[in-house]
């Protein structure tokens, strides 16, 4: 008998009229802007009972995927120790357990100290994240953050490991946490619009209501972050935002002392700084794209000796310094690079990595005083693993592998650098992997993207994503313009009035795809989260035809009217990386693209969006205002689902468990809209 499926929701329509650089948009689904309006939660909650309808008849499917993801997790399991100071840290996993404990032993025999149990902290909340988390330089207190919201606003607690206690109030709001010595704790505050703008000062054993404001950024467009260096001798301030940046300092030994000025704030100049012996080691874009390293005497930062020059062919994106060593992050041709050298730059040598397309990044490395270099190392088949390289002889030890406990044999797959032609003739590197008994009969493909902020997708390996290739997928991740793959210019390339390129890039990435018979129209999906949901839901207005399935997760797709409000999370920190409407030269752009409104009568793929209710980065109803839209001018028959996690934010579930459900539901979705049931 055929089950009858509901109706799909219908939003009220309640036309606001926005009137800018003589358009006239009407917007007529402002109103689920409201989380308070009971309305507004009775719609998402319809949204997600009519997903669970449609998607029922797919329920066997998706507890088969949960249970193969979740057999490729070790429940049971730890993390490799990192020496800090007499300490080893750690985080262990129990089996069946949501969340980590995190652990301690003196030395690497010394018996385990539990210092939090996050399974505990999280009885009683839906949500349960751990932000901050540093022990004093003493090691004879903790300073913790939890979020049980998703809002990735942390509550700061200060612990007692001696006793177990905690000690003074929790302080609310915070995001960055740094100690000076075992009784300063310096911490920074974000304001209503979400942005990280104060620093205080803290000393343990008094009331936070007493904590003492050290700085305030009263630019709207700048963020503050704080760090301490890894020599232990200063405290970083760093005032950021798209357009240029400011450090401030101050030495640990003096925490009450004045916070310095490195250099002044100047447009589109930025710096970053670390710190070694008397000087300051200092990464900027000042004259060099790319960027450059120099450094200059703490007493007198102006007078700069230029360590690495600008390269037109290499990115420097980071940079660490040791005792005897100075360690520099570059990208060449899309892959990163570490460059290894005595800490005034000269006898440079760089690590080997063993597959021609890979990911590295840097791992916890605490101690200053070292030979070790800790990093974090994977490919599109190679589960990541944890590699100590030892910076003075030159050799790679693998401490530990991922462990695939229901089995695993990399040799069935293989991975590959594509390269494709963009409309206007740039070459735009796409990294896939696929079984090596796959045909290439224009079968199933999933393509991944996100293009924004400089933020550039490695190809790294991820166990769920088994669950596809198994099932004969090509899987596929575009290096569009926006991230920094490729140097500065990639991302410079792909913003602001630049933006357009990132979604052509996206396009041209599927129509090779299609061209050299990876996969066709009718069996490709697509799916991108945050930005990359705004990429999604670009590129489905600009070709629909070109793909059978979409999932766009908490999709940014109100950019005019979010950029119209700078009382919003995040609006004004982000006139500098979209446009601002008031701008009419940016404004056009965005007109050009924006997806709420560009929405237009036809017909269009499957389409998935996700949303977290208490979500600061992209809020709910960008997702919620868009598939309202897209049912009032969709003419086919396609799925069209929204779903909203009414417990979390912008990061979905925080279990390690219940994220797998998350996932187990957008395969299933994916595979039932490309007709595979299996």
């Amino acid at each position: 008998m055929r089950v009858e499926l509901p109706q799909p929701p219908v939003a009220d329509r309640k036309p606001v009229v926005i009137r800018i650089q003589g358009d006239e948009i009407v917007d007529e689904f402002a109103w689920l802007e409201n989380r308070d309006d009971p309305a507004v939660i009775a719609y998402l909650e319809a949204e997600n009972a009519y997903a669970e309808a449609v998607m029922a008849p797919a329920a066997a499917l998706r507890e088969r995927l949960y249970h193969e993801m979740r057999g490729r997790i070790k429940e049971d399991d730890r993390s490799v120790p990192v020496p800090h100071g007499r300490y080893r840290y750690y985080s262990r996993t129990e089996s069946g357990a949501e969340y980590p404990l995190m652990c301690r032993t003196e030395g690497d025999e010394g018996p385990e100290e539990v210092l939090l149990d996050l399974n505990a902290l999280a009885v009683g909340h839906a949500f349960c994240r751990l932000g901050p988390y540093e022990p004093s330089p003493d090691h004879r207190r903790l300073a913790y953050g939890i979020d049980t919201t998703g809002a990735i606003i942390f509550t700061l607690y200060i612990k007692d490991l001696t006793t177990g206690d905690l000690i003074d109030a929790p302080i609310e709001r915070v995001d960055n946490v740094a100690w000076a010595d075992e009784q300063t704790l310096f911490y920074t505050v974000y304001d209503e619009a979400h942005r990280p703008y104060r620093l205080y000062r803290h000393v343990v054993g008094t009331s936070p209501a007493d904590d003492v404001l050290v700085y305030e950024e009263t630019d709207e467009r700048f963020n503050v972050s704080l760090r301490r260096s890894r020599s232990g001798a200063y405290l970083f301030l760093t005032c950021y935002s798209h357009g240029g940046t400011e450090v401030r300092y101050v030495p640990t030994a003096t925490p009450f002392a004045e916070w310095r000025v490195i250099y002044p704030r100047r447009p589109k100049i930025e710096y970053f700084v670390d710190h070694h012996g008397d000087r300051f080691y200092i990464r900027t874009n000042d004259g060099a794209e790319n960027f450059r390293l120099v450094s200059a005497p703490v007493d007198h930062p102006t007078d700069v000796v230029e360590i690495l020059p600008e390269r037109a062919d290499t990115l420097i994106d980071g940079v660490t310094c040791f005792a005897d060593y100075l360690v520099v992050y570059e990208r060449r041709a899309g892959l990163r690079q570490i460059r290894i050298s005595d800490p005034d730059g000269n006898n440079p040598r760089y690590v080997s990595f063993p597959e021609p397309v890979y990911t590295c990044t840097p791992d916890a490395n605490k101690e200053f005083v070292t030979d070790q270099l800790r990093l974090s190392y994977s490919s599109l088949v190679t589960p990541p693993s944890i590699v100590a390289y030892d910076m003075r002889r030159g050799t790679w030890q693998v401490l530990k592998q991922e462990e695939i406990p229901s089995g695993y044999d990399p040799s069935l797959y293989v991975s590959e650098r594509l390269w494709v032609s963009a409309p206007d003739g740039v070459q735009v590197p796409m990294s896939i992997v696929y079984r090596r008994d796959r045909p290439r009969n224009g079968g199933p493909c999933l393509l991944v993207g996100y293009g924004a902020y400089g933020y550039s997708y490695d190809p790294a390996f991820d166990s769920k994503r088994l669950s596809l290739l198994d099932r004969g997928f090509v899987v596929a991740i575009a290096h569009i313009r926006g991230g920094q793959e490729l140097g500065r210019q990639w991302y410079e390339q792909g913003r602001m009035l630049h933006k357009p390129n990132t979604f052509s890039d996206f396009i041209a990435c599927a129509e090779h795809l299609i061209n050299e018979g990876y996969t066709s129209p009718s069996h490709l999906a697509i799916s991108g989260r945050s930005a990359g949901g705004l990429l999604m839901s670009a590129v489905v207005n600009a070709r629909p035809d070109l793909f059978q399935a979409v999932v766009a997760g908490v999709p940014f797709t109100n950019v005019i009217i979010a950029m119209l409000k700078p009382d919003l999370p995040l609006t004004a920190t982000e006139w500098e990386q979209w446009g601002n409407p008031a701008i009419e030269e940016e404004y056009r752009v965005m007109r050009s693209y924006d997806p709420y409104l560009n929405l237009k009568p036809g017909a269009y793929p499957h389409i998935l969006a996700t949303a977290g209710l208490h979500d600061l980065q992209v809020p709910y109803w960008d997702p919620a205002k868009w598939v309202a839209k897209l049912r009032t001018v969709k003419t086919n028959d396609t799925m069209l689902l929204l779903r909203t996690n009414l417990q979390a934010g912008h990061s979905g579930h925080s279990g390690r468990f219940a994220r797998l459900e998350e996932f187990a539901w957008e395969y299933a979705f994916i595979l039932t809209a490309l007709g595979i049931h299996a």
